[in-house]
């Protein structure tokens, strides 16, 4: 089985919550009424803590995972665990940031935002400050009560990020989070991730195309093949935190996925 540690600066918390375990997951669709494999006997245990990112060509599985580890989806092979308990549905446990905002319309965006407070048993004053300082965080904070309509594509996409960070889950699924997001902003949110990570010890799986935002975030960077997913390469990044894009050794570890990738120069 392959075990992913936390990185040694990430803090240990009181409750180690927030293992995953994957073992021999497949998943299988149709296309036309013909089946077809989308991931295959993909093994992969997180210890708690760990931030894991997942790269792959388009069409390899990577968000199938997420799907599967978040509930969303049954796997047809094998078995997920959280904690030691099967994933049978979606759990407050297991939060979830899409590639699109999904944000409800008719709710301005501190409501948008607190919808994933909405059971949690906080008292409503620290609840608001939740929300503000996610409001915040994320550089909204003069757009609380400002709905969906009203924002850019990028604007949206934050407010959905601050709603899937601001309750504190056990495991943080990201799939493509930054994609709709400027570059400045893109940057200052994956500094913004990392803060909280380290931080809180939040385990972290990330699904992105973007191989250098990996490196920067990730403990360690699956590889995935394509069709059916499997991993292919699973990279070690050993830097510590914070990381800098210009040293050498980030280079390296990039160099090598992309290479892995089929895509160096």
């Amino acid at each position: 089985m392959n075990m992913i540690s936390p990185s040694t600066t990430a803090p240990d918390r009181a409750c180690r919550q927030g293992t995953l375990d994957l073992r021999g997951v497949g998943k299988m669709f149709s296309a036309g009424g013909d089946p077809f494999t989308a991931v295959a006997d993909f093994n992969l245990t997180v210890a708690p803590g760990a931030f894991v990112a997942i790269v792959g060509a388009s069409g390899c599985g990577k968000s199938t995972m997420l799907r599967l580890i978040a509930g969303l989806d049954r796997p047809d092979a094998g078995s997920i665990l959280v904690d030691g308990a099967p994933v049978r549905g979606p759990a407050l446990d297991r939060g979830l940031i899409f590639q699109e905002p999904r944000l409800m319309p008719w709710l301005t965006v501190e409501q948008n935002i607190g919808l994933a407070l909405k059971h949690a048993r906080l008292p409503a004053r620290e609840k608001a400050a939740l929300i503000t300082s996610h409001l915040r965080l994320v550089g909204l904070e003069d757009f609380a009560r400002a709905y969906p309509r009203q924002l850019s594509g990028g604007m949206a996409q934050r407010a959905a990020i601050a709603r899937g960070l601001v309750n504190r889950p056990n495991i943080l699924l990201l799939d493509e989070p930054f994609g709709a997001l400027d570059a400045l902003t893109r940057v200052r949110l994956q500094d913004e991730l990392q803060r909280i990570w380290l931080a809180e010890g939040i385990t972290m799986v990330l699904v992105t195309h973007d191989v250098e935002e990996a490196v920067f975030l990730a403990d360690e960077v699956i590889v995935m093949t394509p069709r059916p997913g499997r991993i292919l390469l699973r990279s070690r990044i050993s830097l510590p935190h914070p990381r800098h894009r210009a040293d050498a050794a980030f280079h390296t570890h990039k160099t090598d996925i992309l290479a892995a990738l089929g895509l160096a120069n």
